[in-house]
C-alpha cells in the first residue's frame, strides 16, 4: 500500500459522508411535507431516505496486481444506493388540515427529527475523522520530504 492511497481512501469517505449529510438535511427539511408526490391522483407524504455505504471491493485479479505492485488499490467506501425507509407514515389527528382523510387524520412523513439529528452528528464526526486522517497523511509525507534535506 502506498502512502498516497490514504488520500484516495479518505477522499472517498469524505465524499460519501457529505452525500449522507445532504440526504439527512433533505429529510429534516421535508419532515412536515405531506405532498411530496402524487400517486394515482392522491398526494403522498415525503418518505425518509437513507444512504447505503459499502466498502469498495477488489476482484482477485486486482488484489493480485496490487500485491505485485503493478496496479493501484481500489480501497475506500462507496455509496451503493439511496434507499427509502419503508416505515409507515405517522397518522396525526388534525381535521382542519387540507390533506386530512374522512376520519380527520393526516399522514405525516416517517421522518423522526431526533433520529436525523443523531445521524447528522454521526456523519459529521465521521467526516471530521477522515479530515484528521487526511491531514495526518499529509503531515507524514511532508516530514518524509524534509528527511531528504
Amino acid at each position: 500500500m502506498k502512502i498516497s492511497d490514504s488520500f484516495n481512501i479518505s477522499s472517498s469517505a469524505l465524499t460519501a459522508q457529505r452525500l449522507r449529510m445532504d440526504v439527512i438535511s433533505s429529510n429534516i427539511a421535508n419532515a412536515e411535507t405531506t405532498r411530496a408526490q402524487v400517486v394515482d391522483g392522491k398526494a403522498v407524504p415525503y418518505r425518509r431516505k437513507m444512504v447505503v455505504l459499502e466498502p469498495k471491493q477488489q476482484t482477485f485479479g486486482q488484489a493480485l496486481n496490487t500485491a505485485l505492485g503493478s496496479a493501484d488499490t481500489t480501497q475506500g467506501v462507496k455509496v451503493t444506493e439511496i434507499r427509502e425507509d419503508s416505515a409507515p407514515f405517522k397518522p396525526v389527528y388534525n381535521p382542519t388540515h387540507p390533506d386530512a382523510d374522512n376520519e380527520g387524520y393526516v399522514y405525516m412523513p416517517n421522518v423522526d427529527i431526533l433520529k436525523e439529528m443523531v445521524d447528522m452528528i454521526s456523519a459529521t464526526r465521521s467526516y471530521e475523522a477522515n479530515v484528521t486522517a487526511l491531514n495526518a497523511s499529509k503531515a507524514m509525507i511532508t516530514k518524509a520530504l524534509q528527511i531528504g534535506k
